[in-house]
């Protein structure tokens, strides 16, 4: 097992992937396991996606106590260890005010996975609702809540009817949620997608297969991938429209992709006079990712 001490302490797969033990909690993953020819360990290739959606069954199963997960052929399939970590990083945040009774989660974009309020049911007992502008999501993501009695009344997946809303039309009347938290599309358009998925192809030295999207185990619908204006635009547009919300939210979160962006969102914050703000950097390998939280709230410690 290769360790990964990068990620948050409290992740459960800091020390690696324990293959023989992922096989016994779903033994269809021994087809996909192969040995690295540089560390003679076991591992499976990256780059199928077979094999990845493989391993994330058997982690959740072994894990998380997770016996049916499924989503349709060319949805994103998102890293287990890598999801998990922003999840243990949102409850350092909540430790800013002490909560009481159950905590309330909004995830934006739950994609057809749903992975983050499965994760958060696991993990903490969180309470979700999971939003998504795409009914194919929404319609798969109530599938694998609703297959799974240890979640399902954790998990409340609703539809976003008009995808230039973000909060509006999801937060109901008298709704209380302690956290918010968002996986955004980060590309400005299909052909920087596109570029972005030849990129990755490249560094696990693979042909391009941008046009298979089968092959892809890191596909995605446009509403996964990218959004007009990219990544910047539509984090903007979500501090925006959260100061309607002011009330109703602790503290508003989301993935920043681009540490470049920091800038331009900060200065955002500050014209939206918010009451606290924080970047939260996290690591898996040798990949940095982040998320900039905020708050209206005088409450936060």
């Amino acid at each position: 097992m290769i360790n990964k001490v990068n990620l948050h302490p409290q992740n459960k797969h800091r020390q690696g992937y324990d293959f023989s033990t992922l096989v016994k909690a779903f033994p269809a993953l021994a087809a996909f396991i192969i040995q690295n020819k540089h560390t003679q360990q076991k591992t499976i290739d990256f780059s199928n996606s077979g094999a990845v959606k493989a391993l994330n069954t058997a982690l959740l199963s072994k894990h998380y106590q997770i016996q049916h997960w499924d989503f349709p052929q060319g949805y994103l399939c998102p890293p287990i260890p890598g999801r998990v970590d922003y999840i243990h990083y949102l409850a350092d945040l909540l430790k800013s005010v002490p909560v009481k009774g159950k905590v309330s989660v909004l995830d934006i974009g739950t994609g057809a996975t749903c992975i983050y309020p499965i994760l958060g049911a696991r993990e903490y007992g969180w309470h979700f609702v999971a939003s998504d502008i795409d009914s194919t999501s929404i319609k798969a993501a109530n599938t694998n809540v609703n297959a799974n009695k240890n979640i399902a009344k954790h998990i409340n997946c609703r539809l976003q009817v008009n995808s230039d809303d973000i909060f509006q039309g999801i937060i109901k009347k008298g709704e209380y949620y302690h956290l918010t938290m968002c996986n955004p599309p980060f590309h400005k358009s299909l052909n920087d997608a596109s570029a972005g998925t030849t990129r990755k192809w490249k560094n696990l030295n693979k042909p391009d297969k941008s046009n298979n999207t089968t092959a892809l185990n890191f596909g995605g619908q446009k509403a996964e991938l990218w959004c007009q204006g990219g990544e910047l635009s539509f984090i903007r547009k979500m501090i925006k429209e959260s100061k309607q919300f002011r009330e109703q939210v602790l503290w508003f979160t989301c993935l920043v992709s681009k540490k470049d962006h920091l800038s331009a969102l900060k200065l955002s914050l500050k014209k939206a006079n918010v009451s606290h703000m924080q970047v939260i950097k996290m690591a898996q390998g040798q990949k940095v990712s982040r998320f900039i939280g905020w708050s209206f709230s005088n409450k936060i410690l």
